[in-house]
């Protein structure tokens, strides 16, 4: 099997991993192989110092349709499982490198709960996202952990309940995604947010993404004491002292990517 053949695609370029869903022909769908391919790729970006972004993106017109309801039936032989969607989901949260979602394609079950857990998803406009689970009489369950802070508990029950594709537009007004732009827009606004995503520090960076998943599950006291400890420990940074020096000489930090 080549490289051009594998379920999921890796390749890095000026500190971006881009990790590419490659199996059109299934929707992307959650297969043993889909999700073993992803988690080593994500893996090999983790542990790779030169890849300041994860970018996930995919081939077809689908980003991801959720489980692979064609693989999970009797008698059809499976890989061994090296990794699990939960772990994937769990690793994209608490990765100190940000993940970003090229969204080129549809999304449903837990294809959406792929697009949520990224920390900025941006979506082609003609695509629709759908919790459509309950059609075929499951839940959303397992994404339900990254889709319900996201979302307000009126847009969460109609979205659960009534199993409807709605379009990225209003995937984005209820705040499943960042946004959505026209196609022609996507590479466009994917290029300008790495831009300006890879200019911060990568301990500011891995410490922003602490902010926004532990802080709202604090009481206010221990999110005074916990984030005045990380303040005073990231001022007291080399890290710091380097991007304050570069903001005082007007140059790019040691970090940027040439390029960028």
């Amino acid at each position: 099997m080549t490289d051009t053949d594998a379920a999921a695609l890796y390749d890095v370029f000026q500190g971006v991993a881009t990790i590419t869903l490659n199996r059109p022909d299934n929707k992307n769908a959650l297969s043993v192989e889909m999700v073993n391919s992803v988690g080593d790729h994500f893996q090999t970006a983790q542990n790779d110092d030169e890849v300041r972004v994860i970018l996930f993106t995919n081939n077809g017109n689908t980003f991801c349709a959720g489980a692979d309801l064609k693989a999970n039936q009797p008698g059809v032989p499976q890989p061994a499982a090296r990794h699990s969607f939960v772990q994937i989901l769990d690793d994209i949260i608490e990765s100190p490198k940000p993940v970003l979602g090229r969204i080129a394609g549809h999304c449903t079950g837990g294809g959406v709960g792929f697009a949520a857990a990224l920390d900025i998803s941006i979506a082609a406009d003609d695509i629709v996202i759908g919790f459509t689970e309950v059609r075929i009489g499951v839940a959303p369950a397992v994404i339900s952990v990254v889709c319900l802070p996201k979302l307000r508990r009126a847009d969460a029950s109609e979205l659960f309940l009534n199993g409807e594709r709605i379009p990225a537009t209003r995937a984005a007004e209820v705040g499943l995604i960042n946004r959505a732009v026209p196609r022609e827009q996507l590479d466009a606004q994917i290029m300008e947010t790495v831009e300006k995503v890879v200019r911060g520090g990568p301990n500011a960076l891995a410490a922003s993404k602490q902010l926004v998943s532990k802080v709202p599950q604090m009481t206010r006291e221990d999110a005074w004491e916990w984030t005045a400890e990380l303040s005073q420990s990231l001022f007291q940074s080399t890290e710091a002292q380097e991007g304050i020096g570069a903001f005082r000489e007007r140059r790019d930090a040691s970090w940027v990517p040439k390029g960028s």
